[in-house]
């Protein structure tokens, strides 16, 4: 039995806009070089149901895009499609036809705003691998956009067209993502990754929450109770 994406409300989109997507594995996937059911599946998508991807990075248990859609609804689709190639392809190599789900429920998206922000978020994607201890420099990970442009393409990891940045890419660019990133910076796109909300100025995201008819950030768990010495001092 495939998995496929829950049918909840659909989330607004905008051509001017660029998202940051997110999808995690109830399992580990392979991406070795000898089978690489993620990346094919992603060059697979793209040839099919084509977007603008601006970065990426395919993960052993999850995959990172940084997508930028022509119009509403081209990147729900886009996701829907990857997700269905992926699990298709996965179940098939791995002989797991009835063992549930592969992925964790839905996958999140925020918007982030083309400057410092998405450079910042492109550093954070194109770490990923090197953050993780799979390698010792973030350019040997193959399966990323920065990977790819160090390495030949082959037939089990081909080449993922990527567009044009909204911003200049800084010259020394590839040493730079090798440097770690401040703890704001990671906890600052963690934020957004967890919440599904926009990263960038607040200024910007304000625009941007009201533009994508984003309701405020409820706090979790239940209120806190107001005590009887709060009220006395009220009255």
């Amino acid at each position: 039995m495939l998995s496929c994406p829950d049918k909840l409300p659909r989330r607004r989109e905008d051509s001017s806009i660029t998202f940051s997507t997110e999808r995690r594995g109830r399992e580990t996937c392979s991406v070795t070089t000898r089978t690489s059911p993620r990346s094919s599946a992603l060059a697979e998508t793209l040839e099919r149901n084509p977007i603008r991807l601006r970065g990426f990075c395919v993960m052993r248990n999850h995959w990172h895009l940084i997508l930028w859609p022509e119009f509403d609804g081209e990147l729900a689709r886009f996701m829907q499609r990857l997700t269905i190639t992926h699990v298709r392809r996965w179940v098939e190599h791995r002989h797991r036809v009835g063992y549930g789900s592969v992925y964790q429920g839905r996958y999140k998206s925020f918007p982030v705003q083309d400057d410092m922000h998405f450079s910042t978020l492109a550093r954070y994607v194109e770490r990923n691998p090197l953050r993780a201890r799979l390698v010792r420099r973030a350019e040997n990970w193959r399966w990323s956009s920065l990977g790819q442009s160090m390495h030949a393409a082959t037939e089990q990891v081909p080449r993922i067209p990527i567009c044009r940045w909204p911003i200049k890419r800084r010259p020394d660019w590839v040493e730079w993502v090798n440097q770690p990133q401040t703890s704001g910076e990671i906890a600052a796109v963690f934020q957004s990754i967890r919440h599904s909300r926009p990263y960038g100025t607040p200024p910007w995201t304000a625009t941007v929450e009201k533009q994508l008819g984003l309701g405020p950030l409820r706090q979790r768990g239940r209120p806190r109770k107001t005590s009887q010495k709060e009220l006395d001092s009220s009255r």
